[in-house]
């Protein structure tokens, strides 16, 4: 009889309630740290019994705040083909969209592969994307519902074989084939709340808590 496969491993897991908002509760030491330019930063507000991250507000200026948090780069972040799931809580105001806003990523859709979520458009839909190592192209799932409305939601991608799906307070809102192979293996670190320090940034603009990835 064939041994059990492995169950799925938390990789990742920031719920922000400690000192400096940067531990990882997984235990796996990835510790973030804070790439900011343009005076962004970050603040602590209260979310239930602990605390979540305010992003900097939305600025149509030139020359904007802009702040991510990072972990270091480590294979360990990358699932290659095996199945994936990473999410995080989000409260974003109608007021604050944008042509689109990064939650949590790893990885670059245009240099190397990734794997990200998302805050797009004025309707505030989030999305999951996936970009294969090997084979240029995005993969996508947007939901059918908004996630800026000025309320917390929990919203998921999954990654399973080759389903790719968004839920969004646990309900299924979006689901798409990818190929049962897509891998996503590459350098970079994981990303919360923005690329990095970029004019180009897809910066967040509300609050995030809770921030999670899980592998296997």
């Amino acid at each position: 009889m064939l041994p059990p496969p492995p169950a799925p491993a938390v990789i990742v897991r920031y719920d922000f309630n400690d000192p400096g908002a940067t531990q990882d509760d997984s235990g796996r030491g990835h510790t973030l740290r804070v790439i900011a330019g343009h005076g962004g930063r970050i603040r602590p507000v209260v979310h239930g019994a602990g605390v979540a991250l305010a992003f900097p507000p939305r600025c149509d200026r030139i020359s904007c705040p802009h702040v991510a948090l990072q972990s270091p780069a480590t294979a360990d972040l990358n699932p290659g083909a095996r199945n994936l799931a990473f999410g995080a809580d989000v409260l974003l105001a109608p007021g604050q969209t944008s042509k689109g806003q990064n939650v949590v990523q790893k990885g670059y859709s245009k240099t190397s592969s990734q794997y990200k979520l998302q805050i797009d458009g004025a309707a505030g839909q989030p999305s999951c994307v996936l970009v294969d190592e090997r084979r240029p192209g995005i993969r996508m799932v947007r939901s059918s519902v908004t996630a800026a409305d000025g309320r917390w939601h929990v919203v998921r991608c999954e990654r399973s074989g080759a389903s790719f799906a968004i839920y969004v307070d646990g309900v299924l809102r979006g689901r798409t084939r990818i190929p049962a192979d897509l891998s996503v293996a590459n350098p970079w670190p994981l990303s919360i709340g923005g690329k990095g320090a970029y004019l180009d940034n897809d910066q967040f603009n509300g609050v995030l808590d809770n921030v999670w990835v899980r592998i296997g």
